[in-house]
């Protein structure tokens, strides 16, 4: 499928709570294996955006669009109509019709024009998108699917962020990432100790700190 190339240059209009609330409702709602939630779209973006520049300028979006919603597939719809002998009335599965699909993306790629201009401009109002679960009156973040999607824009391209894990300036700031997303062996170098992340206050704790070392890892980037 043909999907528009991001343009890094494009107006930015930031999603209003409405939009993130009905995309993050059509997320939860996909009929496929693999569609990532809103807080793990976040994180994905959040990745392509301060990552190595070689990620989001040499890979193509038709390759990194479809890992959100679980990838490009065969729908009844399509099934339907190859047996007809066309493809005019195929239905872009996993969603509901073409403009769904277009809608997606052209959503997807404004919320990654926002936190691009948003990291670059004004780090400091930067605010991930977590789950937050309430206890009475204390609320815990957790950033576990944040985190999987941050490591799923990285599985793009692995080799473009050689060295980094292991860089002494670094490694140890994104530990709880790591450790949080289940990724790269969880914690090389042992910067976080083995934890419980389904006790509360252990996943806040941890989740807290991710942003500093996402920071850190924008701070590093080449400009």
């Amino acid at each position: 499928m043909d999907y528009p190339a991001y343009d890094p240059h494009s107006a930015v209009t930031p999603l209003t709570a409405a939009e993130l609330t009905a995309l993050d409702a059509l997320l939860q709602a996909l009929p496929a294996d693999g569609a990532m939630t809103l807080d793990g779209l976040d994180g994905y973006l959040t990745a392509l955006a301060v990552g190595p520049s070689a990620v989001l300028a040499g890979v193509p979006s038709a390759e990194w669009l479809p890992v959100i919603w679980g990838g490009d597939g065969e729908g009844e719809g399509d099934r339907e109509a190859g047996r007809a002998g066309g493809g005019a009335t195929a239905t872009p599965f996993p969603f509901a019709s073409r403009r769904q699909r277009k809608s997606t993306v052209v959503q997807v790629l404004r919320h990654l024009r926002h936190l691009q201009q948003q990291l670059a401009e004004a780090p400091d109002d930067w605010e991930p998108i977590f789950s937050v679960a309430e206890q009475g009156a204390q609320e815990w973040a957790d950033a576990r699917d944040w985190c999987t999607g941050f490591l799923q824009a990285v599985d793009l391209q692995p080799s473009a962020w050689d060295g980094l894990w292991d860089d002494p300036a670094l490694g140890p700031a994104l530990a709880p990432l790591l450790v949080l997303g289940g990724g790269l062996g969880a914690d090389p170098g042992g910067a976080v100790p083995p934890a419980d992340l389904d006790d509360l206050a252990v996943c806040d704790g941890l989740s807290r700190a991710v942003p500093d070392g996402v920071l850190r890892l924008l701070a590093l980037k080449p400009a």
